[in-house]
């Protein structure tokens, strides 16, 4: 069994999948993806990670639906759930705090800082890091 960190990507872009996946894996975490909600929730039941990065804006349920059923259940309330968007509009902070996110990773990202951004998010350092 690894040491390294497990990441769950859930994002209904290919190429925001492969670029993160990318990224994280040569940093040493081990990266598993779901390319919407349903294929997140079977994930997770099978390998628990200990941080999702979740976008928001997907077909079917939207990750915020998903990151509340998540922090419902005390099976999966404690896995560190990061708001992987490019929502930024005032009062969009709110809505995935409301929904129970831990934090928030703008997207496009900042290729230069984002594994540095993943790793304070698991760290449950600042809720909104840039």
């Amino acid at each position: 069994m690894s040491n390294s960190p497990r990441v769950l990507v859930v994002d209904d872009n290919h190429m925001n999948l492969e670029l993160v996946s990318f990224m994280l894996q040569a940093e040493a975490f081990e990266v598993s993806v779901a390319k919407d909600a349903v294929a997140a929730q079977t994930h997770i039941q099978r390998n628990k990670p200990d941080l999702i990065l979740m976008d928001i804006q997907m077909p079917g349920m939207d990750g915020l639906a998903l990151t509340q059923l998540l922090k419902a259940d005390p099976a999966t309330a404690d896995i560190v759930v990061v708001a992987f968007t490019a929502y930024a509009m005032k009062g969009d902070e709110a809505r995935m705090r409301t929904a129970g996110c831990d934090g928030y990773i703008p997207k496009p990202i900042e290729v230069s800082t984002f594994v540095k951004q993943v790793r304070t998010c698991m760290a449950r350092q600042p809720w909104v890091v840039r």
